[in-house]
């Protein structure tokens, strides 16, 4: 089975820097071929190529990715074409327009019954300067970040420091313990949000195996740090502030606790945006290995067959801000199962509640 699609919904208030953000994920990612889905009431500016704000207007980009201007009754078909395997697409990055409703937009991916995208979470972008009065405004805006899987505060150069801190920490009480990432001028690292695959110098892509996305993710302490390769800076030199995410990786050639996983997982440690992994679970009868994806809250498992000389041990991958790798990874280790027999069947349902049938 082919490993889904992420569809990450990139959503926000009018002016917060939606389209500055997609723009950076689309110039500075790693390779990653992403479908940009825009959803907007008029004429948007993509990687320099005007994608009118008419329905299906379709840009190809020259680094495989492809733009698309929609609307929101047409978002399902255009995933299935996004989807295809001829698009060779990695991600679907869906910039909603300013006064979208996203609640909408998460039942539309969610629901959806193509079996090649999954949900890649609700990214809500807030304007560091301008929030204060926006939801002042628009009361709505406190519902969307008690949604989001991440918030990135943007135009973060903009306020004092003593300001900011008072604005994450009022997101924060709003939005619970998601991260609160904090960036100028739409600075994200891709690797936060999407996996970057590892391709061959020649144009032909390919979709690589979950196994390889996750050797790709040995590295800890990712900096998102918006500097050209010539170590000058995109904003041309202003003042820019930024947070850094990190990956915290955990192997075990011994079999895992489904009851500990979960447990784990339902309650995270805070500032984690994505976790993955394959788990094997020491439980009688259950030879299959088990697939997970976790953005924000939203879990899912997937049982499937291990692959000829596969050895049967489990992988995990946790990506976030300010994660304590030391906490983190003696809560990873507590999941290994420790005794000498079997679990028996009953220690799954934790696991089959997240299991789509």
């Amino acid at each position: 089975m082919a490993e889904r699609i992420p569809v990450l919904i990139v959503a926000g208030f009018l002016g917060s820097g939606k389209t500055t953000l997609l723009n950076h994920l689309l110039r500075h990612n790693r390779g990653t071929r992403i479908g940009a889905v825009v959803n907007d009431f008029g004429a948007v500016n993509i990687d320099a190529m005007l994608v009118a704000g008419q329905v299906d207007a379709t840009v190809s980009l020259s680094n495989g990715c492809v733009c698309c201007a929609v609307d929101v009754s047409e978002l399902d078909g255009l995933f299935t074409r996004l989807a295809h395997p001829k698009s060779e697409i990695d991600v679907i990055v869906v910039e909603a327009s300013g006064l979208a409703e996203p609640r909408n937009l998460i039942r539309m991916v969610i629901g959806s019954d193509n079996p090649r995208i999954r949900y890649g979470g609700l990214v809500e972008v807030v304007d560091a300067e301008q929030f204060p009065a926006s939801r002042e405004r628009h009361p709505e805006l406190a519902t969307h970040l008690k949604l989001a899987d991440l918030v990135v505060v943007n135009k973060a150069d903009r306020v004092p420091e003593d300001d900011l801190d008072r604005l994450r920490a009022e997101i924060a009480g709003i939005a619970g313990p998601v991260p609160v990432y904090a960036t100028t001028f739409g600075r994200i690292d891709p690797g936060l949000l999407f996996d970057e695959p590892l391709r061959e110098t020649s144009s032909a892509a390919e979709q690589l195996s979950f196994d390889a996305l996750l050797a790709d993710d040995h590295h800890d302490g990712h900096h998102a740090d918006g500097h050209h390769a010539d170590g000058g800076h995109a904003d041309g030199g202003h003042r820019h502030m930024h947070d850094e995410y990190t990956s915290v990786s955990f192997d075990s050639d011994r079999e895992l606790d489904p009851r500990r996983l979960v447990a784990f997982l339902e309650d995270p440690p805070a500032g984690l945006f994505r976790a993955k992994g394959i788990a094997a679970f020491g439980v009688a009868e259950e030879r299959r290995k088990f697939v997970f994806h976790m953005v924000g809250r939203h879990l899912v498992f997937e049982p499937r067959g291990w692959g000829r000389g596969e050895s049967r041990a489990s992988a995990v991958v946790l990506i976030g801000t300010g994660l304590d790798s030391e906490t983190v990874s003696k809560r990873l280790r507590d999941t290994v199962h420790d005794g000498d027999d079997p679990l028996d069947s009953q220690a799954m349902l934790g696991v089959w509640r997240y299991t789509p049938h």
